[in-house]
């Protein structure tokens, strides 16, 4: 699946732009810009990555792709195969793992994995990895299969919710790529959403281009000093053809886990995806990604979040409006439940019933009114299916192989 490249050292060449070019494509020092504008930016953090530097005589970048919290992303070629690969190089924070570190961690550990499930192949491959030294310390870099888009960006495009059948093919994809990570690789993703799905490239002259246009046209940029530019990302060109935009792969496993079972601790899932025993810091697995799916496909279909009204006057995460809504929208809890964690008395007395009327009142919303786009036995069968990922028991939640066989996903298309 991939060949792991540690290097300890760098062999960086740097090519720089020329003056002219720099004040044509400089940007205002004083607006921030792409990782600049993330809350607990640190230039310190991130590597100084310039386009045309040549990494380890190997990766030679031709463009910025985009920035997270962790990490930016670099197209680069690859001159020992004479082809492209995405360079993902990690921030480096000392007091503690970064999303990169931990992502690589889950590609070594999928790598072992002797199968030949299908899932598995709907999964972006790792080609590589490496080390980059910084001016303060060590950046860990990804090396990974090039792809189109992100579901988000085609969304953006095409705002309009998914039909039924594209529904059913994505979802189809992704339930087998669970498939494989719960019941063989025993990996658990944690952070299903669509910036978290990639489109494949289809037409790989695409990447060619991309360099070609950073080449003749360079992207804006900022210039911080002799040693750092802050680059804007550039996109790739729409492909030819309304079919060569590629099908749905599972991408990013920064905050996936490995085993079956994790102890409560730190938070994992974004706020509207989060299941019921994150919520309440109960011993979780695979099942909190089948209560994600849940959400992730309302939001595809019915274009609006299924937990959405889950926040406070301040934008903060409420955790008592979201188990009410919860229970407007699954009924309450069994006994059985509310006896995992101490923290559910807050919420819930013995026999599940709703106590916390003054944190959040139970609002008066189903799931039969909410859903708004079927009727009859369609619309039967699509909230049948939702509400065997909504359980608040993990353990009576389908699993991804018994969701690949629920007659909504199987009924004509």
């Amino acid at each position: 699946m991939m060949s792991m490249l540690r290097a300890l050292t760098n062999t960086i060449r740097r090519t720089r732009p020329s003056p002219r070019e720099c004040s044509r494509i400089a940007l205002p020092t004083r607006t921030p810009v792409e990782e600049e504008t993330l809350p607990h930016y640190n230039p310190a953090h991130y590597y100084p990555v310039k386009i045309g530097d040549l990494y380890h005589t190997r990766y030679e970048v031709a463009g910025k792709l985009g920035y997270g919290a962790y990490s930016t992303s670099w197209l680069c070629r690859d001159l020992q195969v004479n082809d492209y690969t995405v360079l993902k190089v990690s921030a480096f924070l000392p007091d503690y793992s970064t999303a990169t570190d931990r992502e690589l961690r889950v590609y070594e550990h999928l790598a072992k994995v002797d199968s030949s499930h299908p899932g598995q192949s709907l999964i972006r491959e790792l080609y590589d990895s490496c080390d980059l030294q910084g001016p303060g310390g060590t950046h860990q870099c990804l090396v990974l299969q090039p792809m189109n888009m992100t579901l988000l960006e085609m969304m953006r495009m095409n705002p309009r919710p998914f039909d039924p059948p594209l529904l059913k093919m994505t979802v189809w994809r992704l339930l087998w790529a669970l498939d494989f990570l719960h019941a063989e690789a025993e990996v658990i993703h944690t952070d299903l959403k669509t910036d978290n799905l990639m489109l494949s490239l289809e037409d790989s002259s695409l990447l060619a281009d991309f360099a070609t246009a950073e080449s003749k046209n360079p992207s804006p940029r900022k210039l911080i000093d002799q040693s750092r530019i802050i680059y804007s990302s550039r996109k790739f060109r729409r492909p030819a053809g309304s079919g060569n935009y590629g099908l749905p792969v599972l991408c990013d496993f920064g905050e996936a886990r490995i085993g079956k079972t994790q102890e409560s601790g730190p938070f994992v899932q974004p706020h509207i995806y989060r299941a019921p025993e994150v919520i309440f810091e109960m011993p979780w697995g695979s099942a909190i990604d089948i209560w994600n799916l849940a959400g992730l496909i309302w939001d595809l279909f019915e274009g609006q979040h299924l937990f959405g009204d889950i926040f406070d006057s301040k934008g903060g995460h409420d955790p008592f409006k979201h188990l009410a809504l919860m229970v407007a929208l699954i009924g309450p809890p069994p006994a059985e439940f509310v006896r995992r964690s101490e923290t559910t008395e807050q919420c819930f007395d013995s026999s599940g019933r709703w106590i916390a009327h003054r944190e959040a009142p139970i609002p008066s919303v189903s799931l039969e009114v909410l859903e708004k786009r079927l009727s009859g036995e369609e619309k039967e069968l699509f909230l049948a299916f939702i509400m065997s990922m909504l359980k608040w028991m993990p353990e009576e939640r389908k699993t991804a192989k018994q969701l690949l066989e629920h007659p909504f996903l199987l009924a004509p298309k």
